[in-house]
């Protein structure tokens, strides 16, 4: 995979990449191969020169093939990798070198973390977090927001939230949800644009703008946007135009307030 001369400054910083191997056990769906170099080229050509590679919740703990493709991509993107909880210091430092800046806890997908195995692996890894600069990436609904907020306090690492922290319209008048989000800003948070369709809106997901503002109130800097390419949710032949799922950043925030959202990857993934 040859380097990109000038890389664009956004970060995409949500997507998959997929082979034609075989899925985890009990996995949802069976992926359809979907390498690198087709969402570096759609990404490129709409501003977004770097990407963040999440591992799927279909291939469990193997990041092979993550780590693989940011070995080929010279240094410019960086990786969220799902972890066993018992890895050697050699394993982690490889993945450091690769790239990975995070890890994440899925407690939303069929074949994802085990809820009762997360608080243990979280504690084995966390020195580990701390002193390589790592985050922790979590994919919940609302209702464990205030278990993740314990768990922030007592580790002292930056929690990301993944899909707009899973807030639905619905939650546009939970004042506790909102309360638990301002204590996870407070300490240090960060939060994830990404994943409209999965939070019961339509598109063009107008009725997620009042959120993202609201969230952008409390979170500031520190949002990052994701196309979360090749978006699982959807057959293959029918996935959603890129373009469509970065409007409703700059239809919420404004041409300088998404700006600054699709450039802040720079700072949580250096």
């Amino acid at each position: 995979m040859a380097a990109v001369a000038h890389p664009a400054p956004g970060w995409d910083a949500h997507v998959h990449v997929f082979d034609a191997g075989a899925a985890a056990a009990g996995a949802h769906y069976r992926p359809v191969a979907r390498p690198l170099a087709e969402i570096e080229g759609l990404a490129q050509a709409h501003g977004c020169g770097h990407l963040v590679l999440v591992q799927p919740s279909v291939y469990g703990s193997d990041n092979t093939l993550l780590l693989e493709a940011l070995r080929a991509s010279h240094g410019r993107h960086r990786g969220v990798v799902v972890v066993r909880g018992d890895e050697a210091q050699a394993e982690l430092d490889a993945m450091h070198a690769a790239g990975v800046r995070g890890i994440r806890f899925n407690l939303v997908s069929p074949v994802g973390s085990a809820r009762d195995d997360v608080a243990p692996a979280l504690a084995r890894i966390a020195p580990f977090l701390r002193s390589r600069g790592w985050h922790v990436q979590w994919y919940v609904h609302p209702a464990l927001l205030e278990q993740l907020a314990q768990w922030q306090a007592v580790h002292a690492l930056p929690f990301v939230l993944d899909h707009l922290a899973g807030l639905t319209p619905a939650h546009a008048a939970s004042d506790g949800t909102w309360e638990v989000l301002r204590t996870l800003a407070a300490g240090g948070a960060w939060i994830k644009l990404s994943g409209w369709y999965r939070l019961q809106a339509q598109a063009p997901y107008g009725a997620l703008h009042p959120l993202v503002r609201r969230a952008a109130a409390l979170f500031d800097d520190r949002m990052v946007w994701g196309s979360d390419w090749p978006h699982t949710s959807f057959p293959p032949g029918e996935l959603p135009p890129y373009a469509s799922l970065w409007e409703p950043v700059v239809r919420a925030l404004g041409e300088d307030g998404a700006r600054r959202v699709r450039e802040a990857g720079a700072a949580l993934y250096a």
